[in-house]
C-alpha cells in the first residue's frame, strides 16, 4: 500500500460504522460503510413461484400475436421444411435459458410438437462485437442437451460471407445481418429486459440490432452522434437515438416472435413476455422499470456500486460506473468493486488500445479524436467513450477500480486509480478476503479524503450495481 494511501486511513474508526453485502461475482464482500450511507436500491419485486408455469402461460397467450403454433401454420409451406432461427444471449446476460424451468426448452419443445425438425433449428448467440462463446459457456447457458442435440453458432460481425444485405433505416444506416438469422423461415428472438446505458433497456429490438448486425452497421448504433444524447440513457425509450435506430433495424429483418424475461435482484425470473416484437417488450419494459428505478433526492460526494453478474470483465464493468453518474456530485468519488472473471478480464485489443489512447488524451481529446471525419471507426470505441462520461464528471481521482484479477502492469490502461494500491501487501493468489480488505480501504480512503479537508462526507450505496436506475427527482429526461 502507498504511504500516503496508508496515513489517510489508518485513523479511520469504522466500529460504528454498519455493513453493506457488495456483490463481487458470485461471492458477496462485507463492507463497512459510514451510518448515514444512503442504500439505494431497488424495489423488492415478487419472483414467479412457478418459473415453468408462467413460461408456457406466456407461451399459451402471447402478447399482441397469435402462439408459436398458429404463426408456424401460416407460413403456407409444410413445417417439415421451414428453416427456424432463433437468437440467444452470450455468457455476459443472466438470461434464465438451461432446463425445464429456462425459457429455451419449452420453445423448443413447441416447435418439434408443431412439426418442425430438429435438424433445421438453429440457434443463434448474438454476440453483436462480443467474443465468441466457449463451450463450457454454451453447455451453462443452454444445458448439455441441447448443447448436443441442436446446431448452435455465434455470430461473427466482421465475417463478411456470413452477412447479408437487407436495405437502409430511416436514418440512412445501411443493414448488414446474419445470413443464417435472415434466411430463416421463422424467427425467434430471446433474451433479457434490464437497464441499459445505451439502449435504455436491453431485449428485445437489442437482440437483433446490435446482436446479429454486422460492424459497419454498428459503427452508426455506437456513433458519438448517438451516445452524447442525453437520451441515451438507462430506461428512456423516447427519443432515444440507439432505440430508435435499434428498433428500426429489427422491424427491417423481421421478427415473427419474441420470449423476453425480467429478473429480481437476486437474477430470480419476474415475469415471462412473449409475443410481438414491440408490443410483448414494451411490456417487459414498463414491469421492469417501476422497480429498477430508484428516485433520489440528492448528489452525494462518495458513491460505491459493483459489477454484477454482468461485470465479467472491464468492458462490461462500464455499465455500473454510468449508472452511477446521476447520484454522484461533479468532482465526487465513485469506488466500482468487479469480478473480471473473464477470460479476457479488461477486454479485447481494440479495446485495451483504446483505453490507453483515453489514457493519453483525456476524455474530451479522445472524443474529438473519435468525431473527426478523418477517424475510421474502431471497434469498441463506443465503450470507451462511455468510460468518459464517467472522467467527465469525477476526473481521473475521482474513480477507484477494485478487481483482483487485471495485474497491477495492466492498470496503466485502465481510468481511475488502481485498487490493487488498497492493498496492504501484494497477494500471490486473489481471494475473496483480499477483495473485502482492497474494497474496505477504498472506502476509508475515500472518506478520509473529505475529512483530511474538513468536510463531513455523504455516501450512497447501490446495492444493486448496474441494474437499479437511481435518477434525481425531478430530472426531465427520466420519464
Amino acid at each position: 500500500m502507498q504511504v500516503d494511501i496508508q496515513s489517510l486511513i489508518k485513523n479511520i474508526d469504522t466500529s460504528a460504522w454498519k455493513r453493506v453485502g457488495v456483490e463481487f461475482g458470485r461471492n458477496v464482500l462485507s463492507i463497512s460503510v459510514p451510518p448515514s450511507c444512503v442504500e439505494v436500491t431497488m424495489k423488492d419485486v415478487v419472483p414467479l413461484a412457478d418459473p415453468k408455469g408462467e413460461i408456457e402461460k406466456a407461451l399459451n397467450h402471447p402478447i399482441g400475436s397469435p402462439p408459436l403454433e398458429e404463426l408456424i401454420a401460416r407460413k403456407g409451406k409444410p413445417p417439415g421444411e421451414l428453416v427456424v432461427a432463433i437468437t440467444v444471449s452470450d455468457i455476459t446476460r443472466p438470461v434464465p435459458y438451461k432446463g425445464e424451468t429456462g425459457i429455451l426448452v419449452p420453445i423448443l419443445k413447441r416447435l418439434l410438437a408443431s412439426g418442425i425438425r430438429k435438424e433445421r433449428i438453429t440457434i443463434i448467440v448474438g454476440t453483436g462485437t462480443h467474443r465468441p462463446s466457449t463451450l463450457d459457456e454454451k453447455v451453462e447457458m443452454f444445458g448439455e442437451d441441447v448443447t448436443r442435440e441442436y446446431r448452435i453458432i455465434d455470430h461473427n460481425c466482421e465475417d463478411q460471407d456470413s452477412l447479408v444485405y437487407v436495405g437502409k433505416t430511416q436514418r440512412g444506416t445501411d443493414v448488414f445481418l446474419n445470413a443464417q438469422f435472415h434466411q430463416a423461415d421463422f424467427r425467434i428472438a430471446t433474451g433479457l429486459v434490464e437497464t441499459h446505458f445505451m439502449a435504455g433497456v436491453s431485449g428485445g429490438r437489442k437482440t437483433v440490432c446490435p446482436g446479429l448486425v454486422d460492424k459497419r452497421t454498428i459503427e452508426k448504433f455506437h456513433s458519438p452522434a448517438f451516445l452524447e444524447s442525453p437520451y441515451a440513457d438507462n430506461l428512456i425509450l423516447e427519443g432515444n437515438p440507439c432505440h430508435e435506430e435499434a428498433l428500426d433495424v429489427a422491424r427491417l429483418v423481421g421478427v415473427d416472435f419474441i420470449v423476453n424475461v425480467t429478473l429480481d435482484k437476486e437474477m430470480r425470473l419476474t415475469g415471462v413476455f412473449a409475443g410481438h416484437l414491440e408490443e410483448a417488450h414494451l411490456r417487459a419494459y414498463h414491469f421492469m422499470k417501476d422497480y429498477t428505478a430508484v428516485p433520489v433526492d440528492r448528489e452525494h460526494d462518495i458513491v460505491l456500486t459493483h459489477g454484477g453478474y454482468v461485470g465479467r470483465n472491464h468492458y462490461q464493468t462500464a455499465k455500473a460506473a454510468c449508472g452511477a453518474l446521476p447520484v454522484v456530485k461533479k468532482g465526487g468519488i465513485i469506488i466500482v468493486a468487479a469480478d473480471n472473471r473473464d477470460a479476457e478480464p479488461i477486454g479485447g485489443p481494440e479495446y485495451k488500445s483504446l483505453l490507453h489512447l483515453m489514457k493519453l488524451q483525456g476524455f474530451e481529446g479522445y472524443l474529438r479524436i473519435i468525431e473527426n471525419p478523418a477517424w475510421h471507426f474502431t471497434k469498441d470505441q463506443w465503450e470507451v467513450e462511455m468510460w468518459g462520461k464517467v472522467l467527465r464528471k469525477v476526473g481521473e481521482e475521482g474513480l477507484i477500480y477494485c478487481t483482483l484479477e487485471i495485474p497491477r502492469e495492466d492498470h496503466c490502461l485502465l481510468p481511475g486509480q488502481c485498487g490493487l494500491d488498497f492493498l496492504s501487501r501484494p497477494r500471490k493468489r486473489p481471494s475473496l478476503k483480499t477483495a473485502q480488505e482492497m474494497v474496505q480501504n477504498a472506502v476509508c480512503f475515500a472518506y478520509a479524503r473529505y475529512r483530511e479537508r474538513g468536510i463531513e462526507p455523504s455516501m450512497a450505496f447501490i446495492r444493486e450495481g448496474p441494474y437499479a436506475v437511481p435518477f434525481l427527482r425531478g430530472n426531465s429526461t427520466q420519464t
